[in-house]
């Protein structure tokens, strides 16, 4: 589950990393009236979704008054924002944060997460933060330095504070370096987060760290132990389509092409995508159905791709294994098919677990699908069927 902004900051703030002061808020009035009580000499009005990259888009508004922080929230509020991180069609913007305006001596970059190798959690940090630090990576203007912070209790302080000495900070800044880093790693732990990211961290006066900008995820599977985490999320607009794919065992992001996939398996979902694009074609969705899911909760998947205008074939990769045969996907496009008498053309590919008796089912149901050997056959089956507006077979 990602957060918001202003959720990542109170619940960073109530541990102890610093933040500017501010509030959301949902009105222009609420706006001005928040920049009046903050009596600061200049303002961020920031909006609020979740996606980076909102300051070059222009969800990010600095300004010098209270009046022109109600003007700036005016015309973010209420409009779709979209950036490099989203769909083209962009996220609703219903809060803004209204805070104090930061100016750096020096700003860096900092993120937690648990290392694919290791299982354990990695800190990755760079001496110069911002917007751009994808790009001066890449350019090579700028370099990641690496600190594994190992499962032990307690944070190695000698591990980071040469850390902090690689990234070029003054010997004054080293202890309270070594303090936030112990601050967010205990933070990281107790919420159950698989990312804590900061950028820009900003070194302000008297030799403060404070967190200008911040993200967190919430491991979704973790949710159970903090349901006052839980009453964070939004089922609000498209994410409330997300939020019922969740609740249904899947792993559902809409995309904008018009080939609706139906995997099983995260990985393998990721893979079958890039064949789609390899083969000129456009992912209408990504889609992992979870071990745990029913054939119901297949059929909803099912009744999504249906659903939407814009796909014009359907491409279903699924290898089955022990926990979910392939005739659950089957028993699932059944069901779909018989609530929504859509005709789209179907191409599955099937393997492993009871792949025969899934075909047995397809016909069933009456499902006529067209039948592939092996995924790159059925990927170019479903562009061709998509780019050619090809009818059900």
């Amino acid at each position: 589950m990602n957060l918001h902004e202003f959720q990542s900051k109170i619940l960073l703030s109530s541990r102890g990393v610093h933040v500017p002061e501010g509030k959301a808020v949902s009105t222009k009035e609420e706006a001005r009236d928040t920049a009046r009580d903050l009596k600061a000499a200049g303002f961020a009005v920031k909006a609020q979704i979740r996606a980076g990259a909102r300051g070059r888009a222009g969800g990010v508004r600095l300004v010098s008054l209270p009046e022109e922080a109600m003007a700036a929230a005016g015309d973010l509020l209420g409009r779709r924002l979209a950036t490099e991180q989203t769909a083209p069609t962009g996220h609703l913007v219903r809060k803004v944060l209204v805070e104090t305006a930061v100016e750096p001596l020096q700003s860096l970059y900092l993120s937690l997460f648990i290392g694919a190798a290791t299982a354990e959690i990695v800190l990755l940090a760079a001496c110069e933060g911002g917007d751009d630090i994808e790009q001066r990576i890449q350019n090579g203007q700028t370099r990641f330095e690496r600190l594994a912070l190992g499962a032990e209790q307690t944070l190695d302080k000698t591990a980071a504070a040469g850390l902090g000495a690689r990234l070029g900070l003054a010997a004054g800044l080293i202890p309270p370096f070594v303090e936030l880093l112990g601050q967010l790693r205990d933070a990281f732990l107790e919420l159950d987060a698989t990312l804590i990211e900061i950028n820009p961290l900003a070194v302000v006066e008297p030799g403060r760290f404070v967190a200008v900008d911040a993200k967190i995820t919430i491991d979704d599977n973790a949710l159970f132990r903090h349901p006052d985490l839980m009453a964070l999320r939004e089922e609000s607009e498209s994410d409330a389509v997300e939020v019922a794919a969740q609740n249904r065992n899947l792993n559902y992001l809409a995309l904008d092409g018009d080939i609706g996939l139906v995997v099983n398996g995260a990985g393998l979902g990721l893979a079958t995508l890039d064949m789609v694009r390899a083969a000129n074609g456009r992912p209408a969705n990504f889609m992992d159905i979870r071990t745990t899911a029913t054939s119901l909760d297949v059929a909803h998947g099912f009744a999504l791709l249906l659903g939407n205008p814009a796909v014009r074939s359907i491409l279903v990769n699924v290898h089955g294994g022990g926990m979910q045969p392939c005739d659950t996907i089957a028993d699932g496009l059944g069901i779909a098919m018989r609530r929504n008498r859509r005709s789209l053309p179907i191409v599955v590919r099937l393997a492993g677990n009871n792949a025969e008796y899934a075909r047995f089912r397809f016909a069933n149901f009456g499902c006529k699908v067209i039948d592939c050997p092996d995924m790159w056959t059925a990927v170019t089956r479903a562009v061709s069927a998509a780019q050619s507006g090809e009818s059900q077979p």
